[in-house]
Formats: structure tokens, sequence, C-alpha cells
């Protein structure tokens, strides 16, 4: 509850999609490193939320670019000049969960896996998800409960359900491991 006695809001869950590495050219166009599969789908996704290096965060709408092939460029409302490209070196750009699409069957947002509570076959409480990691062979479940586990995301060898009605992944895992 907030001072007001109104329910405080649950804080919207925010996705990285990309950042900006650079300046591209003199009139203010930024080059992208986007995380969104083609590349430049990450303009079909607005508003952006722009988060700087020292956290602090703003909306916009209305950013365009394309891909060049070697990189993504993108124009920003109110970035006019290579100067004003320059100092947004580093921001990442995210989107309200809300604005991707849902995900395929089988398939999952890591942002809605993390805080799971995750459970083995036998019912043993291991903890919850904190992040996700990406190996480059499969992604890692990193479970915090008593200790730090990480458990591949391998189904159905080693996840074997994952239920939001519960908020629960269950796994074949030895719990001593």
């Amino acid at each position: 509850m907030n001072d007001a006695g109104r329910p405080t809001p649950a804080p919207r869950k925010l996705i990285l999609l990309g950042r900006v590495t650079g300046a591209f050219g003199v009139r203010g166009d930024v080059r992208l490193e986007s995380w969104t599969e083609p590349r430049a789908q990450i303009f079909r996704y607005q508003p952006w939320i722009l988060r700087s290096a020292n956290g602090a965060e703003r909306e916009l709408r209305g950013a365009r670019g394309r891909d060049t092939g070697k990189h993504v460029v993108a124009t920003l409302p109110g970035c006019d000049d290579r100067d004003a490209a320059e100092a947004l070196r580093g921001t990442e750009i995210l989107v309200p969960r809300e604005a991707l699409p849902p995900p395929a069957p089988g398939e999952y947002y890591w942002v809605d896996l993390e805080g799971l509570k995750v459970v083995t076959v036998d019912g043993v409480a291991l903890g919850e998800v904190s992040h996700l990691l990406s190996t480059g062979a499969n992604d890692v479940l990193v479970v915090r409960g008593e200790r730090e586990r990480m458990i591949p995301f391998v189904r159905p060898d080693y996840v074997t359900s994952v239920d939001f009605d519960t908020a629960t992944i269950t796994v074949d895992w030895d719990p001593d491991f």
C-alpha cells in the first residue's frame, strides 16, 4: 500500500532489446546493437525506455531505422547532431514486456521466468530463478536458494515443466548437485 492507502502498482517489467554503440554520420543518427531477430525488428517494439549509464530513464517514441548489413542505424527524435548521438553511447534500449508479442508455445521470455520457484520432480524446493545465462550450447537457469545452482534449461531432460499458474518450474535435478 502507498501513503494514500491505495495498492502500490507492481513494477513494470522491462526487456533489454539493445543498446546504442555510437554515432553514425553527422546528422545525429546512432548505431545500435540489437538483440532482436532479425536485428531491425527492434523498431517494431515501442515506446523505448532509454536507460543511461547512471540509471536515468526516459521514454522515447518514434525511433525509426534500418539494418545496413554492417550496422543497425537509428534516427531518434531530438537527436539532431553527431555530439548528441555520441552522448547516447552505451545507453540501453528497453521496452515494456507488454510491448512484445506472446511467445510461441514452448518458448519463454527470460524475464517471465525470473522469480519463479524451482522444485525437483520429487518436490524438493531449490529456490527461485535469479536470472538466466546463455552459454552458446544452451541457456542456464541461475537458481538461488540455500545456495546457488546452475541448471541447464534443456527440456525435457532437466526442465520438465514451466507452470505460470503456480509460478513454478519443475526440474529433474539432484538437490545435492
